[in-house]
């Protein structure tokens, strides 16, 4: 498996093939059905030239109508059975593939969400999101062209074991057509499977581009970035489209090769049945019958050979896909036993964190919060402020060092059992598509619309989402009814007072509110965190002052530790910080 320090890693061939294998044997029995509907439907489809060359031997051998009337009739009756059996078959090898294709999403997904967050990050969001997204509907619009090339295959073996029922002679002279199909692959193999990667690479650098774009498109306006920003997506499109027109060239060339040997199998399938009709070794009926059955071939064999550009591009987006599926994460462990969480501090011992590539950002930070107590983190940016509340929050582990929730590790507990133990709430919240209820209860899916209620009144939002059209119907998100930055904070803010866990990390929860906002979310925090353990990383230091205890960060160690008026009495920095505010 292949993989650098900046993007998520990409499959190997044979990883990927072994990856799709065993999704594909999860359903034997598609499996079976799929197989011996193909090859009855391809049998089906070859006795109708077979039967039609003997149809000319009966004229020409002036024979009765009969059996010309019988020969007519199976003709017909095989032709049909061909129709009915190949639909039968595209639908069972698309079934079976879209379902292994589903698994395939789902495992792609549950280790998207389960991956370590640094290495997330890292990678970049456009990595992940057209993984998820392009790469995924690649492979399942490819799942669809399965079908038929399932088909072709079957349809390839069969129609060559029908040339040798025929005449041998004549089977060796339809295989002229192989070599130069091998030559033309072992030509294009490689430089396909080279082309089409990079495609996919330029298509997630776009997507990169792309999503940044929207997402700081304020910052864009604001520092009238327009036409510079406008650049950069240009040149990302300009390289994709460039990759993309790469590939196809290479395809182009492939396909005229494939349109000569035809020709050369067609012109060498006839000359060697006029020889042996000449020499009396064949009949006209056996020589139109190898015609018809090679002329069949075109469809297959196109099939085979032109899906083979869509199976190349599906394959590099497949082996994106396993590459995630391969990463190393935490495996489930079965949850304890599910009940109200104990009220719990927070220990952490000499913790260190880097991000990969990059030095220490949180250095040698030990400290102990009570059961209860409040620590606001204040630092000047870039002090490791975030870094360090995401390792105490358990939301990715430290390069170095331990963190504890009472008496144990915060490493050993199940995801789900430190999701209740621990609510975290960042800066940068997201709202999800659908009602304002239905966003609620994604962290209590049992919650009452009176619990709902009370979560929003315990958070100041109960008014404006009272004025809401439909009220907690009210549909929300992207497309949907906008909510404010505020709105949006106070949302996520009510889904940790649903949860209602022992322990709240609050990352700078009222920054993107305005000073028109923060005051009252600063109260919203207030009443959520009373009774709980607090760690708070405070970009307002009226907030911070609200705490039990302040830690003061600095290139990411702790300079300063104390309650607020003590700091405050030493004089040191965050008595200066706290003097600058105050002015």
């Amino acid at each position: 498996m292949t993989s650098n320090a900046t993007i998520l890693p990409v499959a190997t061939g044979r990883v990927t093939l072994a990856a799709f294998w065993r999704a594909l044997r999860r359903y034997p029995l598609l499996a079976w059905a799929s197989g011996a509907t193909a090859t009855a439907a391809s049998v089906a489809a070859v006795v109708v030239p077979i039967l039609l060359g003997r149809l000319v031997d009966l004229v020409v051998a002036a024979g009765t109508v009969g059996s010309l009337l019988l020969t007519a009739a199976w003709i017909l009756g095989a032709g049909l059975a061909a129709a009915v059996l190949t639909g039968a078959a595209n639908w069972l090898v698309t079934e079976w593939g879209m379902r292994a294709c589903a698994d395939l999403r789902e495992e792609v997904l549950d280790r998207a969400l389960r991956m370590d967050p640094t290495r997330l990050e890292s990678a970049g969001s456009g990595d992940v999101a057209s993984r998820v997204t392009e790469d995924v509907e690649r492979v399942t619009d490819s799942v669809r062209l399965a079908a038929g090339i399932f088909t072709a295959l079957v349809t390839v073996v069969v129609t060559f074991a029908g040339f040798a029922t025929l005449d041998w002679r004549i089977a060796v002279a339809f295989l002229i057509v192989f070599p130069v199909h091998v030559l033309s692959l072992r030509r294009f193999v490689p430089q396909a499977k080279r082309l089409y990667a990079a495609e996919r690479e330029a298509a997630a650098t776009r997507t990169q581009s792309l999503l940044t774009t929207f997402t700081g498109a304020r910052t864009v306006h604001a520092y009238g970035m327009q036409d510079r920003q406008g650049r950069r997506v240009e040149q990302a499109s300009r390289h994709a489209v460039v990759a993309r027109l790469s590939a196809v060239r290479g395809f182009l060339w492939f396909a005229n090769t494939m349109n000569y040997a035809e020709a050369l199998g067609l012109t060498s399938v006839l000359l060697t049945g006029f020889l042996l009709v000449r020499g009396g070794d064949s009949t006209v009926g056996d020589v139109t019958a190898a015609a018809l059955l090679f002329h069949r071939l075109f469809g297959p064999l196109g099939m085979l050979l032109i899906s083979f550009n869509d199976v190349q591009s599906a394959g590099a987006a497949l082996a994106r896909l396993v590459g995630i599926t391969g990463l190393d994460v935490p495996a489930p462990r079965p949850a304890d036993t599910v009940g109200p969480p104990p009220p719990t501090g927070i220990t952490a011992k000499s913790v260190w964190h880097r991000y990969p590539g990059g030095p220490a950002v949180v250095t040698d930070v030990s400290i102990e919060i009570g059961e209860g107590e409040s620590l606001a983190i204040v630092g000047e940016s870039g002090a490791g402020k975030t870094t360090l509340a995401a390792i105490l929050g358990g939301v990715f582990p430290a390069t170095d060092g331990e963190v504890w929730l009472a008496d144990r590790p915060i490493s050993e507990l199940h995801p789900t059992e430190l999701r209740r133990m621990v609510g975290v709430v960042t800066q940068e919240v997201h709202v999800f598509a659908g009602t304002l209820a239905d966003d609620l209860r994604l962290a209590a899916p049992d919650a009452t619309d009176e619990e709902l209620h009370a979560a929003l009144r315990l958070v100041g939002a109960d008014a404006w989402v009272d004025a809401l059209p439909d009220g907690l119907s009210t549909r929300v998100g992207d497309g949907e009814h906008p909510l404010t930055a505020g709105q949006a904070q106070q949302v996520a803010l009510a889904r940790i007072a649903l949860l209602d866990p022992p322990v709240v990390v609050l990352d700078e929860a009222s920054a993107e509110a305005g000073s028109a906002g923060a005051r009252q979310l600063e109260q919203a925090s207030a009443a959520l965190l009373r009774g709980r353990t607090a760690v708070v990383v405070a970009h307002r230091l009226s907030q911070a002052h609200t705490c039990d205890r302040i830690a003061v960060l600095a290139h990411g160690r702790i300079v300063e530790l104390g309650t607020p008026d003590e700091l405050v009495a030493a004089g040191g920095r965050y008595a200066e910080l706290w003097s600058a505010w105050r002015r």
